[in-house]
């Protein structure tokens, strides 16, 4: 039986040695970036050839993976889906090291990710003309609609194509609409205009779905944790007779490393590992490839872990007994979104790491428990980091012209 408390003590210890290992990783690829860049294109360079050329529109889709946390790489997908493949198979056969378990252990994840890719392929097709004009949001769908929709109402074709052609149809256009009318003219992060078009597609989707003969809610609908990404996970202490300081600090670790791909509802050590590898290797082949061709993974990396660990000693309480917090929102949103807009300052990092720590979990947990029981609460994430970023972001531009 899980304990129900979560010794400070420990958790100190592994968001110490958790942010001191990214520091570390983020330092060595910054300094031999130099040795072994130039091995592959810019970002410019590579999203020249959109809209026309096949291959670079394949590799485009594949980065969509992992926009969502301003990776933009498709050696990053790559890693993601085989860490995600590995854990998957892992978990199927009781391996001790298959991590978290993969999508909340609901073992769905085949029909999460064959959606969400369905959904990105949808969109891809249907807006990636206009990847000749600029940037276009086509990759919203992959970690939204399609995905939500499957935890909600559980495998199954009907679901599976709902979800995904609901997904593509409801966000896409929206984020583009946002960009060019709200948050554009304002000056806001696109994250902003992103995270609400997820927001609204996947409430018209669940409004919608109500509708829909074929779409009915498991009988018993499960359990769940209304504050939740999707359902409680199992608590990640496994190694019997270890200290319970050291296990809550492997803990903390763990937890950490998993918020990197929480946003995909994957939330899996193994997950996030192919895609950390995946994206520094793409770092290090071209500093100017991943993270737009902006030159800050390195910030990026260490300011996601950064307030990931903030916000898991922070909210501490809320994993008790195998219960979970949304301290994966600002990994997502603030922190990179930060680190963006102010080119990586040392405000930026620390600023956007323990705002976005402290004031998304408190927006989202506050939303997630007034929707509606056949909504998804990962609703309430997204539109806490909507919030967050419209706040936290400019604020930090008010805090910078204080600073002498």
């Amino acid at each position: 039986m899980p304990r129900t408390e979560l010794s400070l003590a420990g958790l100190l210890i592994g968001a110490t040695a958790v942010v001191a290992l990214f520091g570390a990783l983020t330092a060595g690829i910054s300094a031999l970036s130099p040795v072994l860049a130039d091995q592959g294109p810019t970002y410019t360079e590579w999203v020249q050839p959109l809209p026309n050329d096949l291959l670079t529109r394949t590799q485009w889709a594949l980065g969509d993976m992992t926009e969502p946390q301003f990776y933009k790489s498709w050696l990053a997908s790559i890693g993601l889906l085989a860490g995600a493949a590995l854990a998957w198979w892992a978990g199927n056969r009781g391996k001790k090291w298959a991590g978290m378990p993969i999508s909340y252990g609901t073992g769905l994840w085949p029909w999460i990710l064959g959606s969400a890719t369905l959904s990105l392929a949808l969109s891809n097709l249907a807006f990636g003309g206009g990847l000749g004009e600029g940037w276009q949001p086509t990759f919203v769908p992959f970690v939204c609609v399609a995905t939500a929709t499957v935890l909600v109402y559980g495998k199954g074709w009907p679901v599976f194509l709902t979800g995904a052609i609901l997904g593509a149809v409801t966000t896409t256009p929206v984020a583009m609409v946002l960009i060019n009318f709200v948050t554009g003219p304002l000056a806001l992060p696109s994250v902003v205009a992103n995270t609400l078009a997820m927001s609204i597609g996947a409430a018209a989707t669940f409004i919608i779905a109500r509708y829909l003969p074929w779409m009915r809610l498991p009988k018993p609908a499960p359990q769940q944790d209304r504050d939740a990404h999707a359902v409680p996970q199992v608590p990640a202490r496994t190694i019997p007779g270890t200290p319970t300081l050291i296990k809550d600090a492997v803990w903390t670790v763990r937890r950490v490393i998993a918020d990197f791909t929480e946003t995909q509802f994957y939330a899996n050590e193994l997950a996030s590992i192919g895609v950390i590898l995946g994206v520094v290797a793409a770092f290090l082949m071209n500093p100017l490839f991943p993270a737009y061709g902006t030159n800050l993974l390195p910030q990026i990396l260490f300011v996601q872990a950064l307030t990931s660990a903030i916000g898991v000693i922070v909210w501490r309480k809320l994993y008790r007994g195998g219960g979970w917090a949304p301290t994966y929102i600002s990994v997502v949103s603030v922190g990179p979104a930060s680190v963006l807009a102010y080119n990586g300052s040392a405000l930026s990092i620390i600023g956007g790491a323990i705002a976005g720590a402290l004031l998304c979990p408190l927006i989202a947990r506050f939303v997630s428990a007034r929707l509606p029981n056949d909504f998804h609460p990962f609703i309430g994430n997204t539109i806490s980091m909507a919030i967050s970023v419209s706040i936290i972001v400019p604020g930090l531009g008010l805090v910078a012209g204080l600073v002498p």
